[in-house]
C-alpha cells in the first residue's frame, strides 16, 4: 500500500519539537530542520508519543549511551507514514507505531521495517505505548523469560507503564501473577488488570509476603533495580529466573551466585535497544500477538495522563513520570 498522509511540512519552516539543551535543564520548544528518511526509512507525522523512565534517565544525563545535548528526546511515536526513504516497498496506509529518537516532535523518522501496525481498536494516545513498554513486556516474559502457562511470575512495578502491560500479558498467558507497587491505589488497578495478588513494597518485605502466598516464583520481570532486585532473589522457587531490564530506583541488582547455582537459578539481561541493534528479529517477534491481543481487545493500554507537546507541556509529563504519580502511561500528544 502507499503511504497514508500526503501534507509534509512547509518548506522552510522546519517543524516544532522539545528540546533538551544541557542534562537536567529546562526543556524549550523550537523549530528544527525536517527529519528527512533515509534508505530502509519512512517519516512519520507524530500524533501521539510516548515517555518512557528511560527518557527521565536521559534528560538528567544518567543514561548509558545515552543522546549528548542539544537533542530531542522522545523514543516511541504513533501516527501515520507521510514519506519514504529509498530501498522502502509497502508501508502501512493507516495508523502505524514505531521506535526513534526524536519523538517529541511533530515528525520523526522511523526504520520501516520497525513499523507496527495499530489495530482499529487502538487510537494514537494507547498506541504510543506499543513500541517500548509493551513489546519490552512481551520480550521479558516470552522471548527473554520464557514463560509456560503454568507457572507464577511477579511483576514489580505493576501499575507502571511496563508492569501493567506485562500484568495483563501474563495474566492472559494463564500464569498466576503477584504485583508489587507503592500505594493500594496501585495495587487495586494492578489486580482489576489480572493480578492475583499483590503486595505493597512501602509497607511489606515482598520476599516475606510472597513467600505467604505463593509457594515461591518461577519468573520475576525487574526494571527497579537495588532492594526490589535482592527480594525477587529470595522469592525466586528453584530453577527460577530474573529477567532485569531497568534500575528505576537508580541502584542495580547484585546477587552471591552461589544462590543462583545452588537452586538453578539464573538472573536474565534485557534491553530493549541493544535487542533491537543485535537480534531485532527476536525482539519484533514480540509485535504480532501483541496486534493481535489488541485487535480481539483481551488488551489494553492503561493511559495514565496526556500532555501537549510544548516545553510545559513535557516538564509535566516528566515530573509525574520522575515522582512515581503515575499508573499506566504517560503520553504527549500534538
Amino acid at each position: 500500500m502507499a503511504a497514508a498522509r500526503p501534507t509534509t511540512p512547509a518548506e522552510g519552516t522546519g517543524v516544532r519539537a522539545v528540546v533538551v539543551h544541557e542534562y537536567g535543564g529546562p526543556f524549550e520548544t523550537e523549530r528544527r530542520p525536517v527529519p528527512e528518511p533515509g534508505p530502509g526509512q519512512v517519516r512519520v507525522a507524530v500524533t501521539a508519543a510516548g515517555l518512557n523512565f528511560a527518557d527521565v534517565e536521559q534528560h538528567r544525563g544518567d543514561y548509558p549511551r545515552g543522546p549528548t545535548p542539544p537533542f530531542v528526546p522522545g523514543m516511541e511515536v504513533a501516527g501515520r507514514v507521510d514519506a519514504v526513504g529509498d530501498a522502502v516497498d509497502d508501508v502501512p496506509d493507516g495508523l502505524v507505531a514505531g521506535f526513534c529518537r526524536g519523538g517529541f516532535a511533530e515528525y520523526a523518522v522511523v526504520e520501516a521495517d520497525r513499523l507496527i501496525p495499530v489495530p482499529d481498536r487502538l487510537d494514537a494516545t494507547a498506541a504510543a505505548a506499543l513500541p517500548v513498554q509493551w513489546v519490552t513486556a512481551h520480550n521479558c516474559l516470552h522471548e527473554w523469560g520464557d514463560l509456560a502457562d503454568d507457572e507464577c511470575v511477579l511483576v514489580h512495578a505493576a501499575a507502571g507503564g511496563v508492569g501493567s502491560a506485562a500484568v495483563q500479558l501474563a495474566s492472559r498467558a494463564g500464569a498466576t501473577v503477584v504485583g508489587t507497587a507503592s500505594t493500594a491505589g496501585k495495587l487495586a488497578l494492578a489486580r482489576e488488570l489480572g493480578a492475583d495478588h499483590g503486595v505493597n513494597y512501602e509497607r511489606e518485605d515482598v520476599a516475606d509476603r510472597v513467600a505467604a502466598l505463593v509457594d515461591g516464583v518461577d519468573l520475576v520481570l525487574d526494571g527497579v533495580g537495588g532492594r526490589a532486585f535482592s527480594e525477587s532473589v529470595a522469592a525466586l522457587a528453584d530453577g527460577g529466573r530474573i529477567v532485569t531490564y531497568g534500575t528505576a530506583s537508580g541502584r542495580p541488582g547484585t546477587v552471591a551466585t552461589p544462590r543462583l547455582f545452588f537452586t538453578n537459578a539464573s538472573v536474565v539481561g534485557y534491553h530493549l535497544g541493544h535487542a533491537l541493534e543485535t537480534t531485532p528479529e527476536r525482539a519484533l517477534r514480540a509485535t504480532e500477538p501483541l496486534v493481535d491481543l489488541f485487535a480481539d481487545g483481551t488488551v489494553r493500554v492503561h493511559v495514565d495522563s496526556v500532555h501537549p507537546l510544548s516545553a510545559s507541556g513535557l516538564d509535566r509529563a516528566y515530573r509525574r513520570l520522575r515522582d512515581r504519580e503515575s499508573r499506566g502511561k504517560v503520553v504527549v500528544e500534538l
